[in-house]
């Protein structure tokens, strides 16, 4: 008895340190995707660290097995792996290999995230709220008063839903202006302006940006999508400029507002032109949305590949399991190269149009990134139509990106290399 008893204690713990491990895949072999992001940020907030495989099986995580993980990843219906510690070894071993373009980030710390979001979001759902409460992810809510009011300093990571910083109202003015949406949402942009002290709109988007832009280089993450990105940057260079017409904000706009755009004060973008029209749905050059001449049928872009172990920033952020992606459009889908500064980087681009869909870049000590498009698993949303349900799209990797965004900030810094 005494024998059998040391007998089933010994393959107890030898069954422990096969199964030591737990290896969620992020290749072609994965149930779920999206959930997959939604597991790690769990673990994260249970105070157990995670390692992001970098470029080994679509960016996978590994992480000391417990039974509550796998109990978790089996409700949340994502694939996972036991493995033993000689083979987390090996596979650890393989990846620090100068031969191979792969390399190990952990994370460590649990992101606190914020969405700049009005509580209303007619017209548009939005692509990154989705993402997060799919992948179960948590987030909240801020908007102007709480922005002004100095609450970003409480987060490390801030998404812009689909805003104007401009104060053109989206500049949906020739289709919408009759719509009950549109008048109730100006007259509460300009009560909530005017709340604040603001005489414009305008004026209380500035200071917003201008926030955030303080965010950035305190070592804030930004993401954006859409027209809050050229809006974002068309804002700071217009910071002492009236670009709005009577219909936005009560009176003319400055006739000579080209000539005093200050492109120094932008983040991404340089030398673009105003669309002047209040009528026409584009707020400048940058975007491609109206040149680009592009088949749905042909439209795709291309992630770049950078060096794991010199270029981890990057890397995490165009983990996936496809490089190529198809394409999805947007207010703002994709930006004219020719307007994008030197310093920033290209990280997937149409290259057929010469268009950039997903860039990024350092302000101070944070950093920023701009992905155009609005919906990656909805080609042309137009106002009005159903959100995407993401129980249709677990796998999608035009989302995928969005999530590696929000689950960089928890990476620790790496020493710079010399």
């Amino acid at each position: 008895m005494k024998k059998h008893l040391v007998f089933i204690v010994a393959l107890c713990f030898q069954l422990n340190a096969w199964a030591s491990y737990l290896l969620i895949p992020m290749d072609d072999t994965q149930t779920n995707h999206l959930k997959a992001y939604g597991i790690a940020y769990w673990v994260l907030e249970n105070q157990q660290e995670v390692d992001w495989l970098l470029n080994y099986r679509g960016g996978s995580f590994l992480i000391k097995n417990q039974s509550l993980i796998e109990k978790e990843c089996k409700i949340r219906g994502v694939s996972y792996q036991i493995i033993a510690d000689v083979q987390s070894t090996q596979i650890l071993r393989e990846i620090s290999s100068p031969e191979v373009n792969q390399d190990v980030v952990k994370l460590e710390k649990v992101p606190k995230i914020a969405v700049y979001s009005p509580k209303s979001k007619l017209p548009w759902d939005d692509a990154v709220t989705l993402a997060l409460t799919y992948a179960e992810i948590p987030y909240d809510l801020v908007y102007d008063e709480e922005v002004i009011g100095g609450s970003l300093p409480l987060y490390d990571w801030l998404h812009l839903h689909h805003e104007d910083f401009t104060g053109q109202y989206g500049k949906f003015y020739a289709a919408y202006k009759n719509a009950e949406w549109y008048r109730k949402q100006k007259q509460d942009f300009e009560r909530s302006a005017q709340k604040m002290g603001f005489q414009k709109v305008s004026k209380a988007k500035l200071e917003v940006a201008l926030k955030i832009r303080e965010f950035t280089a305190g070592g804030g993450f930004l993401f954006a999508m859409c027209s809050a990105t050229d809006t974002y940057d068309i804002a700071l260079a217009a910071k002492d400029v009236d670009i709005c017409e009577y219909m936005f904000d009560g009176d003319g706009a400055d006739p000579q507002a080209q000539e005093k755009l200050n492109y120094d004060n932008t983040f991404a973008f340089k030398d673009f032109s105003l669309v002047k029209n209040p009528n026409q749905y584009e707020y400048s050059s940058i975007d491609a949305t109206r040149t680009r001449k592009l088949n749905q049928s042909l439209d795709f872009f291309t992630l770049f590949e950078f060096s794991a172990k010199w270029d981890p920033v990057p890397t995490m952020l165009c983990q996936n399991h496809e490089q190529v992606i198809k394409g999805f459009m947007g207010q703002t889908t994709a930006f004219k190269k020719e307007y994008i500064k030197s310093d920033v980087l290209i990280m997937g681009e149409t290259s057929s149009v010469n268009e950039a869909r997903y860039i990024h870049g350092k302000f101070g000590k944070g950093t920023w990134t701009f992905y155009g498009g609005h919906d990656p698993e909805d080609y042309q949303h137009k106002v009005g139509d159903p959100k995407t349900e993401l129980e249709l799209h677990p796998n999608s990797p035009g989302y995928r990106l969005i999530l590696n965004n929000v689950l960089f900030p928890a990476a620790k810094k790496k020493k710079q290399k010399t």
